[in-house]
């Protein structure tokens, strides 16, 4: 999912000045819960006792006059409900938690950390992302972009990893999906929903790509490929299939049952 923030800069090419990061356990969480009410607390308590996933963005999404792309929701076929980011990347990085098994509920921005540098001044940092894990344990997330970042983004990240640590949690900086990978998989989420999931044809899927062959060749003996073929994209989204995502994908790209190596965030 991405590479990790913990001891720098992700994506940064160059050697930084380090600094001294700050103590997480003296990090103050702000959020809004359910019904809108803020709330603060400490980071440590925060993390151990507040849904995060089903917090509202602590900081508003705004709408930019210009900009191809405006906030929007996204509906999470993990935990079947929708998720409101605030941007295209975040959209995207959205979709890739979404697809990732060991998570089950995502949030955009639903949390502020705030801390005091050594010099006094008081920061405050709202990671564009949170994911909630399987194990309980959780993920704070920041969309990178694919050149070098600011040294001041870096000694956020370098904050967010520990006060992540703190609290037994991950933090991630997240480069953007190659584009081949991200329309691949732009196209697969269009069949995420469950109805286009088919139980019955599956179980045949499994043994016509239980050796890797041509996506359209199976589809067409499996039958009716109207009907197979929605039926298909839902496993390769959910991974029931796989097929290389670095590619486009085409009627006769090579699928195989299993799960494959996945795209990462």
């Amino acid at each position: 999912m991405g590479c990790s923030s913990v001891d720098g800069a992700c994506g940064s090419k160059t050697p930084r000045r380090t600094r001294a990061v700050a103590d997480p356990g003296s990090c103050s969480a702000r959020f809004l819960d359910p019904y809108g009410g803020e709330g603060r607390m400490p980071w440590g308590e925060a993390a151990r006792v507040v849904r995060l996933e089903d917090c509202g963005p602590v900081r508003p999404f705004p709408l930019r006059p210009g900009r191809r792309f405006a906030p929007g929701w996204w509906w999470s076929a993990t935990s079947g409900r929708l998720v409101h980011y605030g941007s295209g990347v975040m959209r995207t990085q959205v979709m890739l938690l979404d697809r990732d098994p060991s998570v089950t509920a995502m949030a955009c921005r639903p949390v502020e950390l705030s801390w005091r540098e050594p010099d006094g001044t008081v920061v405050s940092h709202a990671p564009h992302l949170m994911a909630r894990f399987r194990d309980g344990c959780g993920l704070l997330l920041d969309c990178a972009g694919r050149g070098e970042i600011s040294a001041r983004l870096a000694h956020r990240a370098d904050v967010m990893a520990a006060a992540a640590r703190a609290v037994g949690w991950q933090y991630r900086g997240a480069p953007p999906p190659e584009p081949v990978v991200a329309a691949n998989l732009g196209w697969l989420s269009g069949y995420r929903h469950p109805r286009y999931r088919d139980t019955e044809l599956m179980e045949g899927a499994v043994r016509a790509f239980a050796r890797p062959r041509p996506l359209i060749e199976a589809a067409r003996d499996l039958g009716d490929t109207i009907r197979v073929l929605p039926a298909l994209f839902h496993a390769l989204w959910t991974g029931a299939l796989s097929a290389p995502l670095n590619e486009p994908l085409h009627e006769r790209v090579t699928v195989t049952a299993g799960p494959g190596e996945r795209a990462s965030a």
